[in-house]
């Protein structure tokens, strides 16, 4: 079968399970955010680390994020913050341990668990966070397929060619207005913003999901893999597709806070 039925597939049965969880939210929603992190703290550390220091570093890493996870659903925030730190703290030393690096095992807390909260807090969000959550989503998603359309169908310069050398400028303004385009549309839709500013959110947040994207190549490239793990069929890893949320969920929760603020 070929690799973009594969992946389309993949993304017909993906896609659904995510916005059930997000619609259901509660327990229904931390349960997925568990799993899809137990995953990404196992493909993180094999990113970050030699082999040698991978494991341990993952189990320490996967325990971190589930006790933050816990106690932010809770929202005890600033208890998660501090497991957290202690997390990164106590994956530095077990690397170290292993004469090698800490610093891009240590990181992995922060990577995946900030994105994982930020999107827990989006979506608990009083009266609108299902729609804010959802409409992330849908803007990732949007940004993904417009990349992958247009730089198929135009080619053209590559955009980061010592990082990614399918990835084009041509994908990348592709991805920018296809967002562009779904943000109008959802702040139609919704109403209380206009299709506008719809556009401007969606056209940066798919420029951050991109540089995340661009981040997580390095990394793969840093340690001379292809993918970050083989768990979803024609995607690669978990973190392969979800790279772009990391970087986006965060910038949107950070807008959302200063707007409340304003």
């Amino acid at each position: 079968m070929a690799e973009p039925t594969v992946r389309a597939l993949s993304s017909l049965v993906l896609a659904p399970l995510a916005l059930a969880a997000v619609w259901l939210g509660g327990v229904w929603l931390l349960a997925l955010l568990a799993a899809a992190l137990a995953v990404m703290a196992t493909e993180w550390e094999r990113l970050a680390r030699p082999p040698a220091a991978a494991r341990a570093a993952a189990a320490a890493l996967a325990a971190a994020l589930a006790a933050a996870l816990a106690l932010g659903f809770l929202g005890l925030t600033a208890w998660a913050l501090g497991v957290l730190g202690l997390g990164g703290l106590v994956i530095a030393a077990l690397v170290r341990r292993r004469g090698a690096a800490a610093w891009p095992a240590a990181f992995g807390p922060l990577y995946l668990g900030a994105p994982a909260a930020a999107f827990l807090w989006l979506r608990e969000t009083p009266e609108d966070g299902a729609l804010l959550a959802t409409g992330l989503l849908a803007l990732v998603w949007a940004s993904d397929v417009g990349a992958w359309a247009v730089g198929n169908a135009v080619g053209g310069a590559r955009l980061a060619p010592r990082l990614s050398p399918r990835k084009t400028w041509s994908g990348a303004v592709g991805g920018v207005a296809l967002a562009a385009a779904a943000g109008a549309a959802l702040a139609a839709a919704a109403g209380g913003v206009s299709p506008f500013s719809g556009a401007i959110a969606g056209a940066a947040l798919s420029a951050v999901a991109q540089l995340a994207d661009l981040f997580e190549s390095w990394l793969k490239r840093r340690r001379g893999v292809k993918d970050s793990g083989a768990i979803l069929p024609g995607h690669g890893g978990l973190l392969d597709r979800v790279d772009g949320l990391l970087g986006a969920a965060p910038a949107l929760a950070a807008v959302v806070l200063f707007a409340e603020g304003s």
